[in-house]
């Protein structure tokens, strides 16, 4: 194979994501390699970003600019260690001025990749300016973006094959992921309907280590478990009877839509124009109201046979046009 050159992947630790996205660049021929610029490497990093910023953001004294500034720095010396000849930076709205004038001297050609949408994030348009082009997983900001003149794409999230799961059997309807009002409510009705659903993650947790960690004394009123590591979250999806992708006021689609459907989960999503990459009703399964919901629900847990219909399909769908792999190549198309 054709060596590519050296591409460093600048990007959050956030579930481990970077990993697939490195592999499937250095498949591609890339000697690739990844920083990720919100890692802490002291011991006891999870209670220094606490203390050093989410107690004083509650206090309403944030330390945001310090945190920055050491990741800039930390960011910095990965570009000078690498010498890489291309920079993919992923999400990367905290990096400052160290890290990009490492990148202006001399000029390394960048891509951003965004996994949100930019009204989330701290991007500005001095900071958008900086790469020679822009994926998003949100057609309207692609939209937004082509139209101020920016050279941006389509490139919407995936699968990463490579975690292939036993399943984890249980007889409940899952939910993986944050505690939003319009998820709990939907899982309120589920349980109140008698359906047997879990919730797992630190803000539906009734453990009393995930309560003080998200500064909370509550719990929902639906059973729920703590946070699973992402391989453990694919076994869970992949042995209930349906698992659960609720979004908010996103017009992208989350990871979990390629997730679900990828590790051959049942799953039940709350928007019909997932159609761009699923055929409802044939690989997954759509509701719009807690109604619809609540009758998908009894039938994924009383009727095997469809929901094996939909786990084949959807599995198939996920591995021939949704993986990790796939959209290395249409990242890789837009450096051209």
């Amino acid at each position: 194979m054709t060596r590519k050159g050296r591409l460093l992947i600048v990007s959050p630790a956030f579930h481990g994501y970077w990993r697939a996205i490195e592999r499937a660049f250095t498949e591609l021929g890339y000697e690739a390699s990844t920083h990720c610029y919100d890692a802490h490497p002291a011991l006891g990093s999870k209670l220094h970003r606490k203390l050093r910023s989410e107690l004083p953001a509650r206090l309403g004294r944030p330390d945001d600019g310090a945190v920055a500034h050491a990741q800039a720095l930390r960011a910095r010396a990965a570009v000078h260690t690498t010498r890489p000849d291309r920079v993919l930076v992923i999400k990367g709205d905290t990096l400052t001025e160290p890290f990009w004038d490492a990148l202006d001297r001399p000029r390394v050609p960048r891509t951003l990749w965004l996994y949100d949408e930019l009204r989330r994030t701290r991007h500005t348009d001095a900071t958008l300016g900086r790469f020679d082009a822009i994926a998003s997983y949100s057609h309207h900001d692609t939209d937004a973006l082509r139209a101020a003149g920016r050279a941006a794409s389509f490139v919407p999230l995936a699968f990463d094959p490579a975690l292939t799961p036993v399943p984890r059997q249980t007889n409940a309807v899952t939910f993986i992921g944050a505690r939003y009002p319009k998820r709990e409510a939907l899982l309120l009705a589920l349980h109140q309907a008698g359906v047997p659903v879990r919730a797992y993650g630190r803000d539906w947790s009734g453990h009393w280590f995930d309560r003080a960690r998200t500064w909370r004394w509550d719990a929902p009123a639906v059973p729920a478990g703590r946070d699973l590591p992402l391989a453990e979250a694919y076994a869970v999806m992949a042995g209930c009877p349906a698992t659960l992708n609720i979004h908010g006021d996103q017009d992208g689609f989350t990871m979990r839509t390629f997730e679900a459907s990828g590790v051959g989960g049942v799953q039940l999503v709350d928007r019909a124009d997932v159609a761009e990459f699923y055929e409802p009703g044939t690989e997954v399964a759509v509701f719009g109201s807690a109604g619809e919901l609540v009758d998908l629900a009894r039938r994924a847990v009383a009727d095997d046979r469809w929901g094996d219909r939909l786990r084949a399909a959807a599995r198939r769908r996920t591995l021939a046009e949704h993986t990790v792999a796939h959209r290395a190549r249409a990242l890789e198309a837009t450096w051209a």
